[in-house]
């Protein structure tokens, strides 16, 4: 069987590591760790700061605000540098992850290299032109049957199957005693609702942690800098991003995870480490969060802050056990991994994804 070379482009403003805070780069990293623990060439074009497996080609570097002029600049290097990449490399697929691919989608004609767009975030946050590309050979794929069928029910689109999103389940297990603090954790931005988390700890009485990090965009800076810091006292403490080890320890020490986001999550990861590493996840019922979460066995769906910090006091009863067990049954990163690498044969080969006729 052909040795696959699989051509990554990242989100160009977010480092692709194992302790990356983005979700698209959390499933790029155990993407391309699949790809080479299994004989695979895994070609990344990423931001500065990245440590992927498989070959890097490091490409941007914002200092500052990322705001039009950081974007357009940043847009230009990805295209030179995926144009270079192409010229020089054999690659038989290309899988693009970020929310702003169509702004360097590479060329067709000189290769005709397939070509797999996943969208990580809500459909509706996509140009049109991205959700209809013109490019041959450019296929498009979900995370989750919510992000799908949310956009879907107005717009006729034609997409891949959907490969949910996957976390190393077997990693978060770490046997340590409960402790008596909530978490919160995330990218810190006005969609995923830390402020409501706060509302929701401070009713409960019960200390919280925040762990994330706060990107250079103007709007979450000055989310964090109004809405959360003021907040912050003895018992509500902002620890900032962490890494991989930390993560899993504030996780299975936690007697909850909040997830009160106000937009449709197309996957929930942070959510999903959580109930690998034991630990019931509190969450407002939006996009596929209504659906990693069973309410009342892995968690609880609430509408406010005043039934988050109801469940917060009533997290003890959910089994961490069961919450591990679905984890494992329902999230996995290896069965992820081998979705992808099967499209990615499938599409180097000629294949038609769909099934019904032949791009080449």
């Amino acid at each position: 069987m052909k040795k696959l070379a699989v051509l990554s482009i990242a989100y160009p403003f977010a480092p692709v590591r194992e302790d990356t805070a983005g979700g698209a780069e959390q499933v790029l990293y155990q993407i391309d760790e699949a790809l080479v623990r299994a004989g695979q060439n895994s070609i990344l074009i990423a931001a500065h700061g990245s440590k992927p497996n498989g070959t890097l080609i490091p490409a941007g570097r914002v200092n500052g605000t990322i705001d039009e002029k950081a974007r357009a600049g940043t847009h230009a290097i990805f295209r030179q540098r995926i144009k270079e990449a192409v010229e020089s490399i054999r690659i038989d697929v290309i899988h693009m992850h970020g929310v702003d691919f169509d702004s360097y989608l590479p060329s067709y004609e000189e290769k005709q290299i397939p070509l797999l767009a996943t969208l990580h975030l809500p459909l509706a946050w996509y140009p049109e032109r991205a959700l209809n590309p013109t490019r041959p050979m450019t296929y498009l794929n979900c995370v989750s049957a919510s992000q799908r069928e949310i956009y879907s029910k107005s717009k006729e689109l034609k997409f891949l199957p959907d490969i949910e999103n996957g976390v190393p389940v077997e990693r978060f297990f770490l046997p340590i005693t409960k402790r008596n603090y909530a978490l919160a954790m995330g990218r810190i931005c006005p969609e995923k609702g830390f402020h409501i988390a706060i509302k929701a700890a401070k009713l409960a009485g019960v200390p919280l942690i925040i762990a994330g990090e706060v990107f250079p965009y103007e709007a979450h800076q000055k989310y964090f800098n109004e809405e959360i810091a003021p907040m912050l006292d003895k018992k509500i403490k902002f620890v900032g991003p962490v890494d991989f080890a930390r993560k899993r320890r504030l996780l299975a020490g936690a007697r909850c995870l909040l997830a009160p986001s106000l937009v449709p999550e197309t996957s929930g990861l942070t959510a999903r480490e959580a109930l690998a590493s034991g630990t019931p996840v509190l969450a407002f019922p939006s996009g596929a969060l209504a659906d990693t979460v069973e309410d009342g066995k892995t968690g609880f769906l609430v509408r406010d802050e005043k039934e988050m910090a109801h469940a917060v006091l009533n997290a003890h009863l959910i089994d961490p056990g069961l919450c591990r067990r679905t984890a494992r049954e329902r999230f996995s990163a290896e069965r992820m991994t081998r979705s992808y690498i099967a499209l990615y044969r499938k599409l180097s080969e000629g294949k038609d994804p769909y099934g019904v006729l032949s791009h080449k």
